[in-house]
């Protein structure tokens, strides 16, 4: 979906650091997009894990990112995922704990598989930030068996 001009118009009322972080979630976003298309899960998630282990210098220390809180950060992902082609659940989520990680947050991505209403396999991932949800909450999230731990993503 294109940006329509209503959209255009809000994002150049919002302050600088929300700017700057809308367009850091949706190149992240589109990054992350892709690699889940072209690259290995395990390989994805091991790139997610180096960027939190990158020292407190190339963090983001300083600047508009770490004056941001984690809602801000969740409101960006949502944001900007409307406007990159399947940005699942799974997408958002890898995004949102890089971008926690950048600022030095501990975070734990979760996912978990359920049947639906037709015996299906279906799947949800989400991020939980010191036991609460921040990103891919539902009303039925506990219908969901999480699937054992994988690489977490450290400060």
């Amino acid at each position: 979906m294109v940006p329509g001009i209503k959209q255009l118009r809000a994002v150049r009322t919002c302050s600088s650091t929300d700017r700057q972080l809308l367009v850091m979630a949706g190149v992240l976003l589109s990054i992350v997009r892709l690699g889940l298309w072209c690259l290995p899960f395990r390989y994805i998630l091991h790139l997610v894990g180096r960027v939190a282990q990158l020292p407190c210098t190339q963090r983001a220390s300083e600047g508009a990112l770490a004056r941001t809180t984690d809602e801000q950060t969740v409101w960006a992902v949502r944001a900007t995922s409307r406007y990159v082609p399947d940005a699942t659940c799974l997408t958002q989520a890898l995004v949102t704990q890089i971008l926690l990680a950048l600022r030095g947050h501990e975070s734990h991505l979760r996912i978990g598989v359920a049947k639906d209403g037709h015996g299906r396999l279906e799947a949800h991932a989400w991020v939980e930030r010191e036991g609460c949800v921040l990103i891919g909450s539902l009303p039925n999230l506990t219908r969901f068996v999480q699937l054992p731990a994988l690489e977490q993503v450290h400060s």
